[in-house]
């Protein structure tokens, strides 16, 4: 069975967690795209984990993790990421494996990437850690390949600098590499969990482009990273939060006024409760309502088979809670997602009210060992969760209530 993992707007959905916690009943995790600028954080016990290039499955001793075919990677941060697991005790030598035919970010890629935003017009507000370079350069043709790393005629081509890291890096980067495409055959019964990284409205040719990242982070990805026909894939799940976030530059509809006092409010209270710092970068979030009609065109492009759902708790101790149900774009009002950037900078969300639940839910997960309950969850948290059904036409099939793996509801299973 392979299932894949997505995030369902603009990243930091809580893929992380989510992958985690399906992990312990996966065979193989595979990462199919993105490199270093995505960040997964994930809460185990007393323990939290930072996580950027290696599958969340990795904390699970018994399971084989793959960075895939779609994924540019920095030998760099891949084994300062290696050695930060093997000090908390968490070995991957024997388990952890990277697809030959994955990128590799050169330093001079990064040098690129941040004079390349920095001279823009419009920042895009990259991570600059020169991934948006590396993709820019297997599409030119002029990339290097984990299975090229031996390939003297090739390396020949690279600057001095470049030449020199991969020898810092290249013996121990192919010692790890497979053929994925036959190792997935080989294990043609296992569970195959597809992790993806950022999220669908990030994807190069779905998302707000040109605000969006350079790999595919769409489901359709899953089948191309993971090397892997799309007819192998047995289901899709799209992870979203009860609101939305953005990091960067880009068109954000349902984002927080900063002129509105309560919206403003709203939003650093947001930030605050739900901890909506990047992993990766350290930079604040931007905040907004959840955006419906985003999540529909996500679930519509993507083939969603089912929804989950994150930072639920977050909304507490609110006594109302909106979300946008449409655009309001010149006048105009619109359900379904525009292309357009102008389109997107214009539009206003038109909003609908529900009624808080002003309960701790987190608690609603008991004793270590017992499962949540969906029942368990307060009658107004349920209806907000139902009308989200009935928008996209998806179910929310898990609810996430805190961070650690036992605060997950499970209200059908996935394997």
């Amino acid at each position: 069975m392979k299932v894949v993992v997505i995030g369902a707007q603009w990243g930091d959905e809580g893929k992380g967690k989510i992958v985690d916690y399906l992990a312990d009943g996966a065979d193989i995790i595979v990462r199919f795209s993105g490199g270093a600028n995505a960040g997964h954080t994930i809460v185990t016990g007393d323990e939290k984990y930072a996580l950027h290039l290696i599958p969340s499955g990795v904390l699970y001793n018994d399971k084989t993790v793959i960075l895939g075919a779609g994924m540019v990677i920095d030998p760099k941060a891949l084994f300062s990421e290696i050695e930060m697991l093997k000090s908390r005790g968490i070995e991957t030598e024997g388990r952890l494996f990277v697809s030959d035919r994955a990128h590799i970010v050169l330093p001079s890629y990064i040098e690129i990437d941040r004079e390349r935003d920095a001279g823009r017009v419009n920042p895009i507000g990259t991570t600059g850690r020169g991934i948006g370079v590396t993709y820019s350069m297997k599409s030119a043709r002029d990339g290097i390949r984990v299975a090229d790393l031996n390939w003297s005629e090739k390396l020949a081509e690279l600057p001095q600098g470049d030449r020199n890291f991969l020898e810092r890096y290249g013996e121990r980067l192919s010692a790890m590499a497979i053929d994925l495409s036959a190792h997935i055959t080989r294990y043609k019964d296992a569970k195959v969990l597809f992790e993806g990284a950022q999220g669908a409205l990030l994807d190069l040719d779905l998302g707000t482009y040109p605000y969006v990242s350079s790999g595919m982070s769409c489901a359709a990805g899953a089948a191309v990273g993971g090397c892997v026909g799309p007819r192998s894939i047995d289901k899709v799940l799209g992870v979203f939060k009860a609101y939305s976030t953005r990091v960067g530059n880009g068109p954000f509809p349902s984002e927080f006024s900063v002129t509105d006092a309560a919206e403003d409010g709203l939003c650093r209270f947001i930030r605050e409760t739900g901890r909506e710092y990047g992993v990766t970068t350290g930079r604040p979030r931007r905040c907004g309502y959840l955006d419906l009609v985003a999540l529909r065109y996500a679930c519509r492009t993507n083939s969603i088979d089912s929804l989950v759902m994150t930072h639920v708790d977050v909304y507490d101790s609110l006594d109302e809670i909106k979300a946008c149900v449409a655009y309001d774009i010149g006048g105009r009002q619109a359900e379904d997602f525009p292309a357009s950037i102008e389109a997107l900078n214009g539009a206003h969300p038109v909003l609908k009210s529900f009624k808080g639940w002003e309960t701790d839910i987190s608690g609603k997960a008991g004793n270590e060992g017992e499962a949540a309950s969906f029942g368990g969850l307060p009658k107004e948290a349920r209806d907000y969760i139902a009308f989200i059904e009935d928008y996209c036409e998806t179910p929310v099939s898990i609810v996430s209530i805190g961070y650690e793996r036992r605060r997950t509801i499970e209200r059908a299973p996935v394997w």
